[in-house]
Parts: structure tokens; sequence; C-alpha cells
């Protein structure tokens, strides 16, 4: 049970700090645990909540808020009757339900982009290839300002670049994601914001590269053509077996989310041939570093 996983205190905490979507998930992870050990379909668990067993998929997934009243009548299907034990995981689905810091900022964001963000909180790995910008996770307060300016003009440019800021906590928190970029070398030789920002984007870079959970490398020019071009992407890996690796595919104005199976054996793929191809991280660090000096002042 959810108690039981929590010997001392630690699993929990550790948890919360990754937000309310990995609190769904591995409540969601336990209650399918429970209705496999009663041998009882997603059918009859929908029946139960006067549902169906597209919405018991969703909730196992943590793919939606639980209600209580719901989760209150799985548990009395499922056999948990002790208080005390129908209490841990009440709790928990009230934790999962509480909003994650991006809501604040929920008039400024699309509501497929918010979907990531809690997916991106809750990542154990997080495997990006860009194509022609620096990685958002990777990038500068002035450096995100100049990216953004180009398709927002408007009072509220402070907020959205707070946004990706408050993202980047992840790289620096306790159980940190391990996050492995691959930057085509076309992002770096584009000034975006000008010299100075441009510098300093660069020497950011060499600092984010000392972090022990994350390794940057660059795609050279002289690599040539290769199977991802053109086509940024990410790949999110998630410690909680009950949820598959992810592939996200942001465009203009939407967002794809892929976690079939042979999606994911594709870009997994190509991901791992991009990392061939591209620099070793000791290389690529002189690579930023030669870019830092090129725009200097």
């Amino acid at each position: 049970m959810i108690a039981e996983a929590d010997d001392d205190g630690r699993t929990q905490s550790v948890i919360a700090e990754r937000g309310p979507t990995v609190l769904r998930i591995a409540l969601g992870g336990q209650l399918r645990k429970l209705r496999e050990a009663r041998r009882i379909t997603r059918e009859e668990a929908g029946e139960a909540i006067r549902g169906s067993h597209a919405k018991i998929s969703r909730l196992e997934l943590g793919r939606t808020g639980f209600k209580e009243r719901d989760i209150r009548d799985l548990l009395t299907m499922y056999g948990v009757l002790d208080a005390e034990e129908r209490e841990t995981f009440l709790d928990l689905a009230r934790r999962a339900n509480e909003p994650g810091w991006w809501h604040r900022y929920s008039d400024l964001l699309p509501s497929w982009f918010g979907t990531y963000l809690g997916l991106e909180q809750a990542a154990s790995k997080i495997r990006t290839y860009e194509a022609h910008l620096v990685p958002g996770l990777l990038q500068t307060p002035e450096y995100a300002r100049a990216v953004m300016a180009l398709g927002y003009e408007d009072a509220d440019m402070d907020r959205r670049v707070a946004v990706r800021q408050r993202r980047q906590e992840i790289l620096h928190r306790t159980e940190a994601p391990v996050v492995w970029a691959v930057i085509d070398e076309a992002a770096l030789h584009r000034p975006v914001g000008g010299p100075r920002v441009h510098r300093e984007q660069m020497e950011h870079l060499v600092e984010l590269a000392q972090l022990p959970n994350v390794t940057l490398q660059v795609l050279p020019y002289s690599a040539g053509e290769h199977a991802a071009a053109g086509s940024s992407f990410s790949i999110l890996r998630f410690a909680e077996r009950e949820l598959p690796d992810i592939v996200y595919l942001e465009h203009l104005t939407s967002a794809l989310y892929l976690d079939r199976r042979q999606d994911l054996a594709l870009y997994l793929s190509v991901m791992d041939r991009l990392s061939v191809q591209a620099e070793r991280p000791d290389r690529s660090m002189e690579i930023f570093k030669k870019y830092a000096e090129e725009t200097a002042d």
C-alpha cells in the first residue's frame, strides 16, 4: 500500500516535490493493483462509480483528477475497509487534486502546454533534441524573453519569463531528473537577443553542463543529414511503471503526445542515433565556449 512504501516519510516528500501529476500516477497505480488483485475488470469498476472502463483507465494512469466519492466507492469494492488505510488513499487523492504551480499562470498558458508542464515536473528522465533554439529548460531569462518576444508583445512578458524560470527549478531539486539534451549547432549560431544575451546563454550552458544530472551535446554541422532534421522533440520517462514514456512534439498552436509503442521505439531510436552523431559532452562544452568568445563585446 501507499503507506507501506513510505518507510521514513522520504518517499512521499519526494513524490510531493514532483507535483500533483506524479501524485495522481502513484495513486492511480495503487488503485490498479487493488483492482487486479480482486480480479475486477475495468468495466465492473466503472459501473461502481457510475462511469465507464475508459474513466477507470484514465484514473489508473493518473490522467485525470479524483473525486472523493469515486475513491471511497472503489476502495469499498476493492475490500479496503480499514479507516486509517482508507484515509491514506483519500489524503493522497486530495493532494493529487491540488493545482500545480503553473495553474496560477493558466491565463497565459494553452491547456496543451499545461499538460506538458505537469508531465515535465513528474519525469525522472528528459531527453530532448532541439533544432532551432536552446531548449526552454536551459534558457537564461533574457534569452527566454527574446524568444517569446517573437510571438508576444504584451504586459505579461515578465510572467511568461517567470514560468520558464520556474520550470528550471527541477534541475536543482533533491531528486532532480536526468536531463540529456542534444542541441543542433544551428541553434548556437543564431544570436537570439543580440551578442550579449547570446554570450550569456552560451556561458549558462557551460555552467549547466557541470550539474551531475545534466548532459549536453552539440550536433555539429559536420554531422550532415540526420534522422530528426528540422523536427524538435522530447522524450519523458517516469519512475512509475504505470506511466509509459511519452514523446512530446510542440507546434505553434498545439502539441502532440505520443505513447504508442511503435512511436516510442522510433523516437528512441532517432534520439540514440543523434546522441552518437553529436559531439561528446566535453567537446560540446568547448563549442559552447567558442560561441561565447565569438560574441564577446
